[in-house]
């Protein structure tokens, strides 16, 4: 195939040739050929785009003074050309990361563009200043204004759908923007810088310099920036939250998961087959927040066991470009060897392995794994307790509600979950016990009108709903005087 590579970074509106000469090189998880590159950006790389991304916000005609209807216009624009390519960047993102081609197309592919139509529109929709008659004579006017140059650092297992978790509401409230994204999925990144110059967009709004840990870090701690977004690893978001507890920067954090699924002793789990696995296993269990402790009743956990074994053994591994498969490649070697590390963990700690845990036989090439299921197990097993982003469950029992949510609440990370029973009321009564940012009864869907994030190790901050665009807000107070 013809690689796709890219000799240029965007930076304030541009393609400008980069301080460094050396490269990404981008790999196919399924083929493990090379098939694209761009270039690395360096500390001079991101000066560049803040010095940018200043100068576009504080303009007296910059895009923080836009009217919200005026910004709306041209993330309309954008909305329309990430359309106009979406095909193509969920086929970039499932070459990189292995994500099957039907999960591309929803999270990579449909996503972006309706976020920025639904922050555009809560903007446009609500007052640009509020009068507060005072209690003390007066009047106070409050706004909210953008807090201004954004920092963004997104993983690679949801790439374009995360970027837009943080850039459509920070661009609806006039802030700019700098995205570092991770160096396993930088193609899609620039695919959309492409459809942002093509419809328009301001320069200096957007700027896209990827590159590795030292330049996140450089960007975490730059003088010119006002706001950091981060989304991966706890350990990576706690030294993130250090630097900016330090600068006094707002940050939101978005990190790892160790989430359970609660399965009531009345649930039809057969039934409800395809959600659980949307629950569990989707993107080739390379989601934060994937249910990955399953807690069943001790009643019916032969039963529950063997249920989510038959579905683990019946799922199509393949190529993630085929509409067909369920399972591709994880997105590196380095991924693959962590997640048989953990399998190799669980087997030496005495849990049963119910099916899976190898390399799937005939995919020679690419960093395939079998979904792999472990039965007999507690809550204190090293794959109970921590993340290992892959597609590994951990089936562990209980004898009542009261210690299922005990169970689910006995973690480091609170950041999803769901609750499954033929009683929707009771479920979502247990799901109100459940200490994690997001529960799901029966199904799990991050709605884009509700607030998503975590507490404990997974985070803070939130983002999606009104509470997303809040987080690139500022108050602003001005009191005016009693009128004689």
């Amino acid at each position: 195939m013809t690689t796709i590579d890219y000799p240029q970074l965007y930076i304030g509106g541009k393609w400008v040739t980069p301080v460094s000469h050396e490269t990404i090189k981008v790999h196919s998880a399924t083929t493990e050929d090379r098939i694209g590159s761009v270039p690395r950006g360096s500390e001079a790389d991101i000066d560049a785009a803040v010095v940018a991304a200043r100068a576009a916000f504080d303009a007296t005609d910059g895009w923080a003074t836009w009217h919200p209807k005026e910004r709306a216009e041209v993330l309309e624009r954008f909305a329309v050309e990430l359309e106009a390519r979406g095909a193509e960047t969920a086929r970039r993102v499932s070459m990189q990361n292995g994500m099957p081609i039907w999960v591309a197309e929803q999270f990579e592919a449909g996503f972006p563009a309706l976020l920025l139509r639904y922050y555009s529109g809560l903007m446009t929709n609500a007052p640009v200043e509020e009068a507060r008659p005072g209690m003390m004579g007066g009047t106070s006017l409050v706004s909210k204004q953008p807090v201004g140059v954004v920092g963004a650092i997104v993983p690679w297992n949801v790439p374009q759908g995360i970027t837009f978790l943080k850039l459509a509401p920070a661009l609806a409230a006039g802030c700019t923007f700098i995205l570092k994204p991770a160096e396993e999925t930088v193609l899609d990144a620039f695919l959309m810088a492409e459809a942002a110059a093509a419809a328009g967009l301001p320069d200096g709004v957007l700027n896209v310099v990827p590159g590795g840990r030292d330049v996140g870090a450089y960007l975490v701690a730059h003088p010119g920036i006002d706001k950091v977004s981060f989304t991966g690893s706890t350990t990576a978001g706690r030294w993130i939250a250090e630097t900016c507890g330090r600068l006094l920067r707002p940050v939101t954090l978005e990190l790892g998961g160790k989430s359970a699924a609660i399965i009531l002793d009345d649930a039809d789990l057969s039934g409800m087959i395809e959600p659980f696995f949307g629950c569990t296993l989707l993107n080739n269990g390379q989601i934060c927040w994937l249910n990955t402790r399953v807690l069943a009743p001790r009643s019916r956990y032969s039963e529950i066991v063997d249920t989510i074994t038959d579905l683990a053994s019946s799922l199509a591994i393949g190529d993630p470009l085929d509409p067909a498969t369920k399972i591709g490649p994880l997105v590196s070697k380095q991924q693959r060897d962590r997640v048989e590390g953990y399998i190799a963990k669980g087997k030496s700690e005495g849990a049963r392995l119910t099916t899976g845990g190898s390399r799937p036989a005939g995919l020679d090439r690419g960093w395939f794994l079998e979904p792999t299921i472990f039965a007999d197990l507690d809550n204190e097993a090293t794959i109970s307790r921590e993340e290992i982003f892959g597609p590994v469950l951990s089936v562990i029992p209980y004898s009542d509600e009261a210690e299922a949510v005990a169970l689910a609440n006995d973690s480091v990370y609170g950041l999803g979950g769901s609750v499954w029973s033929s009683d929707p009321e009771r479920a979502t009564d247990i799901a109100r016990r459940v200490r994690s940012g997001t529960v799901g009864v029966n199904h799990y869907v991050n709605d884009p009108v509700a607030p998503f994030g975590g507490i404990k190790q997974s985070g803070m901050g939130r983002e999606l709903g009104p509470e997303g665009l809040h987080g690139f807000q500022v108050y602003k107070s001005i009191y005016l005087p009693p009128t004689a």
